[in-house]
């Protein structure tokens, strides 16, 4: 097995905090997700996060109009200038401190960036400015006296409106401008929550946190505003603050030279001016100053409709599209608004949740608004014109307890600790249905070997199965009396099901087809805290791990008190069963990995993983990090596909892959490089080290919280539900292998992770020899000795290669092909074949080629793998529900049109059969002749979208 795992995704965590972006095409949103970005591609329904990631959380995206640069900002003003081409960062930059906002001019030029109050102005690297060298300082202006909340360009990229937190809105130039400086609109009695120019206007619109919004008329063209003729670069600083001084005071010191000049002629003996010629000159003066004027057109309160429901209600993010003229405002009860300026008439109103509304965009041509809550981690994209949900997306709003594959590697279950349980889909990457059934924490949960359902334990006293085809919860598992379920298993035949206990220390064994409980099993005297079916088809081996310290292996089927029990020296934390179901490995509080054999019950080799796990210390931590990683253990293992290794984590940011035979490490991964997470440092910072202490430890209260401490409750690990605010605790909550083995998922503190294998980078030949060179390949090509050139190209193990050889085959000669492979050739061709299949457009003669494969070498044992086997059904699946969609499609449309077609044919021969009827009726009826079993259940599965919080609407 190889392990040139890399990370592929990011499935659970949709959104985080910061700002979201739209591409250019508006077709995609971009999302920051903690330390990472998530790229939502809603034309072809699907997701895929960046593999590039931060020391700190995003918190301020930008893109460039062209969509070529995205410049992205964590909460330590560390800024990362990220190629979309390649998804690598290009450039780094370091402000001083966090940025406010940061927004691209719309001709590209330039980028603005808010520091505290300070604005400063970049030129953009690229073609369009022929600078490239990233973070060039073009200008730097003062936006007010406090932070900067907005920055919004004009049409031209000539001036930028500058929104402030102290009420106040400041216009600038970017380029020396004749008789401009900057320009203050004031009128607002809360900080302002952003400004929007309007489209080839210097119009301006302003919004403020109390919901009140301003509109502002100038008295300018565009045009009229001419640049002069002044240098590019900045002066120095000191001239630079001198200059700006001396044009502040320009058209005071011209009145007051005007004023003087008027007095010596008057003692001169000159004609005296009048109070209407002096102010004449100062209107002069002040036209000089400023060459355009702003009036306030109207002030209107938005606020006023969401405080009818609920009192203290404020405005926290607003959007506005200069094409359609349409304003969303978004509040703290969860409602938004659209509003069409500038009659400020209300379009629609709609509710998403309870929570705050954190971010609030329109793409380009404005029919679609995403919003986006931080509280709940939900990011939405609705259109408006028609009421529809385009996608509809949220995470567990706490961490992942448990996770499982589905049998054919298809989806992903995940249980949380919010009582939810998602299926994800491995492809698209999102969750597209949500039970919400439970009423506490998610503990375990495991998918039934046919695919037809899943069950799920959790603390509310309750076993659940969910059937996947309709999206029910089809039975409730319970015990005689009120317990805690920690665990649970399903056996090979999807018959039974068996909890383990976690109050009362006892197994409970159910049948899924009755739902009664057949028997309570009894013998441990500690909670039970994992269970494992065997994998076996013939046999109903269970595994039970405790923390009295032992494992106990029964027979289900044959007697319950029949049992044998292993001392396994220390508390259990997990088991897990080889995929032969000839031996056990069992994760023990002392860090160790026991390997057992079942039916002997003997042990046969031990793995000693504490100091793998090197666990980092906390910011309360009172001893030091090699002292903390002592207490270190797994508490979660699986093995791989092939049974040849042991994937563990635990109560730390890295996960281990071990051997079983050698019991030596092979490869450490480490899922996240957050460090707004706790636990990844190994020291702790000299500054935060004083005479009294650790200030960790201090307890600091925050004042716009109402004085709530802000550090976590004692002895709390896992997740904190009180009201206080603290640093995560950085950990792995399980892990699981794919069946296909060419992937695994980490639920961690950040989400679940997802590592799939790089073929592209790692060269893995099979039996190469001098003579077996590309070549050879094509030499044996012209020759037409196909399976010689095959042979070789799969000795090469070349992806590319491989389909050229391939495609190069007739279709006549496939069959003899395939009966010419040895049978260890014949397993790795099917390897290649369920991969090629993923992204060919020649799907039915890749099709020929694996039913020869397995028509000539299916009948022999031991042929071909399980995990070959599980990828080219997974890609078959997936296939033919794309083309059933497409092919339904295109059924009902022909025989629409084809009824059409006879109905204008028989009104041309004269029938009097009108033809004045209802299209959908027809449809309808067409379509409840052919397809009564599909609208059932798509009836079915309407029902369980609407009761569902998290389903995807496509």
């Amino acid at each position: 097995m190889k392990f040139s795992y890399r990370f592929s995704n990011l499935l659970g965590t949709i959104y985080r905090n910061g700002n979201l972006v739209f591409t250019p095409d508006g077709n995609s949103v971009i999302s920051p997700v903690g330390n990472r970005i998530t790229v939502y591609d809603l034309k072809n329904n699907k997701s895929r996060t960046l593999s590039l990631e931060s020391k700190y959380n995003y918190t301020s995206l930008a893109l460039s109009p062209d969509g070529s640069l995205l410049i992205a900002v964590n909460e330590r003003g560390e800024a990362q200038l990220i190629s979309m081409m390649s998804c690598t960062v290009i450039h780094r930059h370091k402000f001083q401190t966090g940025v406010q906002c940061i927004c691209f001019s719309p001709n590209g030029e330039f980028f603005a960036v808010a520091v505290i109050n300070v604005v400063l102005i970049f030129c953009a690297p690229g073609e369009i400015t022929g600078e490239y060298n990233p973070f060039v300082l073009r200008r730097r202006f003062l936006g007010g006296y406090d932070d900067v909340t907005w920055l919004d360009w004009s049409s031209d990229s000539r001036l930028l409106a500058i929104g402030c937190r102290d009420s106040s809105t400041k216009i600038c130039a970017v380029n020396y401008t004749k008789n401009f400086r900057t320009y203050n609109l004031s009128g607002h009695t809360d900080s302002i929550v952003s400004c929007f120019f309007e489209a080839n206007s210097l119009h301006l619109n302003t919004i403020s946190r109390n919901g009140q919004l301003c509109l502002w008329e100038c008295s300018l063209a565009p045009s009229d505003l001419e640049d002069a003729q002044r240098p590019a670069l900045l002066p120095p600083e000191s001239k630079r603050g001198k200059k700006a001084a001396d044009s502040d005071n320009e058209s005071e010191d011209d009145v007051e030279n005007t004023l003087e000049k008027q007095t010596a002629k008057e003692e001169s003996g000159e004609s005296t001016p009048g109070a209407e010629d002096v102010n004449e000159i100062k209107d002069e003066a002040e036209k000089k100053r400023h060459p355009f004027f702003y009036k306030k057109l109207a002030r209107h309160y938005l606020a006023d409709e969401p405080r009818k429901e609920q009192r203290d209600v404020q405005l926290t993010a607003a959007n506005y599209n200069t094409r359609t003229k349409v304003l969303v405002v978004a509040f703290s009860n969860g409602a938004f608004y659209l509003y069409e300026l500038p009659d400020v008439n209300m379009i629609h109103s709609l509710s998403i949740s309870d929570y705050p509304i954190s971010a609030a965009l329109f793409n380009c041509t404005g029919d679609w608004v995403a919003l986006a809550s931080r509280e709940i981690g939900q990011l939405l994209v609705w259109e408006w014109q028609s009421e529809q949900y385009i996608m509809k997306q949220q995470g567990h709003s706490s961490e992942m307890s448990c996770i499982a594959y589905s049998p054919d590697g298809q989806f992903i279950a995940t249980g949380g600790e919010d009582s939810k349980v998602k299926l994800w889909n491995t492809q698209s990457s999102f969750c597209f249905v949500t039970f919400s059934e439970h009423t506490s924490g998610v503990t375990g949960i495991q998918f039934s070997k046919n695919k037809k359902f899943l069950v799920s334990s959790s603390l509310d006293g309750t076993v659940r199965a969910f059937d996947i085809n309709r999206y029910r919860n089809f039975r409730t598992f319970t015990s005689p009396s009120p317990a805690q379920f920690s665990c649970v298993a399903v056996d090979h035949s999807g018959e039974l099901v068996v909890a383990g206990g976690q109050d009362v220390f006892d197994i409970y064994l159910w049948s899924v087809k009755t739902g009664k409980l057949l028997e309570i099993i009894s013998g441990h005297e500690g909670p039970v805290v994992s269970l494992a079916f065997s994998p076996v088809a013939t046999s109903s081996t269970l595994v039970s791990g405790s923390w009295d310290k032992t494992v106990k292996i029964w027979n289900c089927l044959e007697s319950s008190s029949e049992h044998e029990s292993i001392d396994a020296l220390s508390d259990v934390t997990s088991v897990a069963f080889s995929p032969s179901g000839e031996e056990i490995a069992v994760a023990t509080l002392s860090g160790n990995i026991t390997v057992f054999d079942v039916k002997s019950a003997t042990q046969g080799t031990t793995i000693e993983g504490r100091n793998d796990l090197s666990g980092g210390r906390l910011e309360t931590d009172i001893i030091t990090a090699k002292k903390n990683a002592q207490a270190n253990y797994f508490s979660t293992i699986e093995y791989s596909a092939d049974g040849e290794c042991i994937l563990a984590a635990g109560k730390s940011a890295n996960i281990c892959i071990y051997n079983v035979r050698e019991a030596i490490l092979l490869k450490k991964f480490q899922i996240t490089q957050n460090h707004s997470l706790d636990g990844l440092t190994d020291f702790i910072s000299r500054k935060h080290m004083t005479e009294f202490g650790n200030m960790a430890l201090v307890e600091e209260r925050e004042d716009l919280d109402g004085g709530k401490v802000a550090i976590r409750l004692p002895g709390v690990r896992s997740g904190d539900m009180s009201s206080r605010r603290f640093h995560q605790e950085v950990r792995v909550f399980a892990v699981r292998f794919s069946p296909t083995g060419q992937a695994f998922a980490a639920a961690g503190t950040e989400g679940l992770c997802i590592y799939a294998l790089d073929k592209g980078v790692v060269f893995d030949p099979f039996d190469l020899s001098l003579e077996v060179t590309p070549k050879a390949v094509h030499e044996s090509l012209k020759k037409h000795d196909y399976t010689k050139a095959l042979v070789m190209s799969l000795k090469l193990n070349e992806p590319n290669l491989i389909a050229l050889v391939l495609e190069q085959v007739p279709y006549r000669d496939i069959e003899l092909v395939c009966a010419d492979l040895s049978p260890e050739f014949a397993q790795r061709l099917l390897q290649q074949l369920a991969r090629q299949l993923q992204a060919t457009p020649h799907i039915e003669f890749y099709l020929q080629w694996s039913c020869c494969l397995l028509t000539k070498h299916g009948n022999q044992d031991g042929v071909f793998q399980h995990t070959g086997l599980l990828a080219l059904h997974e890609v078959l699946s997936r296939k033919y529900e794309m083309l059933n969609k497409i092919c339904d499609y295109n059924k009902y449309t022909m025989r629409v049109l084809l009824d059409r077609a006879d109905r204008l044919e028989q009104s041309s021969e004269g029938s009097t059969k009108p033809l004045a009827e209802d299209s959908d009726e027809e449809m309808l009826l067409i379509r409840s002749k052919d397809g009564e079993d599909d609208q059932s259940q798509f009836s079915d599965v309407e029902e369980s979208d609407s009761e569902s919080e998290g389903n995807e609407n496509e």
